[in-house]
């Protein structure tokens, strides 16, 4: 039953990669704007000649179907095509910034699941202060935007008390964490208080469940009601939010590395879209929801293996 449920998780991850690349090729197939404008220098206008060459030159005026046949086996050979802008090669300019995106997002995650899992089950279990402490603390995080915990972060901690940068990445491993600490904590703040508000519920509410008041009722000790009955009934809510946030990074990177100036991917679309790079904007789109499925998929097969609540048969 379980390969059956993997074999229909995979064809709709494969559907729904299809569909987005359809999505964010057409998407900006249609977007305003001449991306051979790019390519010519100067400050005066370019000539209709010069643009048509260039739009023979970069097949720029072929059908719809033709273009997205070409950039999606491209895609799938790992030749995301040349941007206009940087004039080097789309896979090089990603590959040469993806480590730092993705360190961030690690660090990030770390942060969400460690500390949001951790804070919303002590509320969960512990209940009256410390349930409405933790409420009011990740009620107040959900609220402030990342760019604003951004810009408190860097006041309090580069600014005021000096103890992490506010700029760059560093060199070195311990450098570089400690360049991305203060990012890290602005990308994970509102998705850490989510993730402990969910935690909270969803442990709070096993906590009154009928069979866990049966197995209290036994003689079980309490920290094996905790682990067995508890935790692992309530895992299902809770890794179902914390796949969403950790995807929910990938997105959110972009100001994050915007206001620290880390030379990260997420940067790169903000620069990319501005200057109207198509080559490189879908490509990092591309790139964003296939790794969203990807983490929500595993989380969908991780519920389903940890949670025996959730169908894995033939019909859902």
């Amino acid at each position: 039953m379980m390969l059956r449920y993997l074999g229909r998780r995979a064809l709709g991850l494969a559907a729904t990669l299809l569909i987005a690349s359809l999505a964010v090729f057409g998407g900006l197939f249609l977007a305003p704007g001449d991306p051979a404008t790019l390519l010519v220098g100067g400050g005066k206008p370019p000539s209709a000649e010069l643009l048509a060459q260039i739009h023979r030159e970069h097949h720029l005026d072929d059908p719809f179907l033709t273009q997205y046949g070409r950039w999606l086996t491209g895609m799938l050979h790992g030749d995301a095509g040349t941007s206009l802008a940087y004039h080097d090669s789309v896979a090089h300019l990603i590959g040469s910034r993806i480590g730092t995106t993705a360190l961030l997002i690690g660090y990030a995650a770390a942060l969400i699941l460690l500390l949001g899992i951790a804070a919303g089950t002590l509320a969960g279990l512990r209940g009256g202060k410390v349930a409405t402490a933790v409420t009011a603390a990740t009620g107040t995080l959900m609220a402030v935007p990342t760019f604003v915990s951004a810009v408190l972060l860097i006041w309090l901690f580069a600014v005021r008390l000096g103890w992490f940068p506010a700029y760059g990445t560093g060199t070195g491993p311990a450098d570089r964490l400690r360049h991305l600490t203060l990012p890290a904590l602005a990308l994970a703040a509102s998705w850490l208080a989510y993730v402990a508000q969910v935690t909270r519920a969803a442990v709070h509410a096993e906590q009154g469940s009928e069979h866990v008041q049966t197995a209290r009722s036994r003689g079980i000790p309490e920290r094996l009601v905790i682990r067995r009955h508890v935790l692992r009934n309530a895992s299902g809510p809770i890794l179902s939010v914390a796949g969403v946030s950790v995807a929910g990074l990938i997105a959110g990177s972009s100001v994050v590395e915007q206001t620290f100036g880390l030379n990260g991917v997420g940067a790169l679309l903000v620069q990319s879209a501005a200057r109207q790079d198509l080559a490189v904007v879908q490509a990092l789109a591309l790139l964003t929801v296939t790794a969203f499925a990807l983490v929500n998929t595993a989380v969908d097969v991780a519920s389903a293996a940890l949670d025996h609540r959730t169908p894995v048969g033939g019909a859902a």
